[in-house]
């Protein structure tokens, strides 16, 4: 029992408020310093620094820069006026903007919680003053931001990439289909409650295509972002740290020179908010790094995939099984944490039935991304409940059918591979 300790002080630890890479870290520590001391302490702290010798880390970096700095360019205003021309004629009009806004943002922010936070403050106050009740503006604020993740280039889909030995480029090019399909269950389920409510489009009739193109040639440059970076690694023109260092070159081209929004003064808090993003995301790899390494010094993932297999070696039950304890113990760890803690213990398992770890991968960040929307430790809840100043009762009873149609897109992605495989393998 002894050697399956780490484990259990890593949940004791986070339960406890402890930061997840701080649990990771030293749960680790405890086990090869006072259980398994047969291996040098050098060795292991030696294995923490080579694990930061990863070149597609790169990518987080960049790509945290260029969020940061779309945000300080205008570019998130101007997706929000093409969102509103395309989408502000249907009924509910705000509440689709703020889900259309959610799926152009992933090629921006990459992150959930990012993005909830900023659309907390650009769309609830504005949606608030058009008639729709607090509540419901943060609950489709927050299942808004699940999308985000899941279009490239999330952080998530890096991440899952290097623990699952996965390549970058598919991981990016496989979340669109997903991404989309969460955006429409949510468009309709708006649609839905925005009717039985009397919520009012935020235009009076649909915009003619002289005003969709007139808006469009606002917003080229802000919507050429996340299609110049697929098609540049599509092609083979970068790598995905390459495409992300290009993503930074390219939101400082648009913000200063065709936007000309992004100033001098605007430099400092990018730099603050790259260093303090990265540095966040990266230690928790490198952490996860250093505890996957106990995990495979005790094949504890290789215990775990015989105990499994015992169970049931039917691959459709396996993923129902898998589906269950994410969800479940996604109401209690933070989307990310998730991820890092059980993927590598996962993958092996799935893949030993015959499940693509590319699509199994987009079903667990999916999954991850709805934990974000429920109790008690939803990031996003708390994200969007904070900035809005909305109770949390009131949201929760508001996101309930949100979480609904999000488990509806679940199950499709989960029994419907080609889905997610079929562009990645083109």
């Amino acid at each position: 029992m002894e050697a399956y300790l780490p484990i259990l002080i890593v949940f004791v630890l986070y339960f406890l408020g402890i930061p997840i890479a701080f649990a990771l870290f030293s749960a680790t520590v405890f086990y090869f310093g006072f259980i398994d001391t047969t291996s040098p302490m050098q060795l292991m702290f030696q294995r923490l620094i080579t694990s930061t010798q990863s070149f597609p880390l790169l990518a987080i970096s960049f790509f945290v820069m260029a969020g940061s700095i779309m945000n300080y360019s205008g570019i998130s205003d101007k997706l929000m006026k093409f969102t509103d021309v395309l989408t502000g004629h249907l009924t509910g009009g705000m509440a689709q903007v703020n889900v259309l806004l959610s799926l152009l943002m992933g090629g921006v922010s990459g992150s959930a919680n990012a993005d909830a936070a900023m659309q907390s403050k650009m769309l609830v106050p504005e949606m608030e003053k058009r008639g729709y009740d607090r509540g419901f503006s943060a609950a489709i604020t927050a299942a808004s931001s699940a999308v985000t993740p899941v279009i490239p280039p999330g952080i998530n889909l890096i991440i899952y990439a290097l623990i699952a030995n996965v390549s970058v480029t598919k991981m990016f090019i496989g979340g669109y289909v997903p991404g989309i399909l969460m955006a429409l269950a949510l468009m309709g389920t708006v649609h839905v409650i925005s009717k039985k409510r009397g919520y009012k489009p935020s235009r009076e009739k649909q915009a003619s295509i002289g005003e969709i193109l007139e808006q469009l040639k606002e917003s080229i440059w802000a919507l050429l972002f996340p299609f110049g970076i697929i098609a540049g690694l599509r092609i083979g023109l970068f790598t995905p740290s390459e495409a992300g260092a290009f993503a930074v070159v390219y939101c400082i081209i648009v913000g200063v020179c065709i936007y000309r929004e992004l100033k001098w003064k605007h430099m400092w808090p990018v730099m603050k908010e790259t260093i303090y993003g990265t540095s966040a995301v990266v230690f928790i790899i490198v952490a996860a790094s250093f505890f996957g390494y106990y995990l495979n010094w005790q094949r504890i993932p290789q215990a775990l995939t015989a105990l499994m297999l015992n169970i049931t070696q039917n691959k459709y039950i396996m993923l129902a099984i898998i589906n269950a304890l994410l969800l479940f113990l996604g109401m209690f760890l933070e989307g990310g944490a998730a991820l890092i803690i059980l993927a590598p213990l996962l993958v092996p398992v799935v893949v030993k039935l015959g499940v693509d770890p590319l699509h199994f991968g987009l079903m667990c960040i999916v999954n991850i991304m709805i934990g974000g929307l429920t109790p008690p430790f939803g990031s996003m809840m708390f994200t969007v409940c904070a900035i809005t100043d909305t109770p949390l009762e009131e949201f929760i009873r508001e996101v309930i059918p949100f979480i609904i149609s999000l488990l509806v897109t679940l199950l499709i992605v989960t029994y419907c591979p080609t889905l997610v495989t079929f562009l990645p393998n083109l």
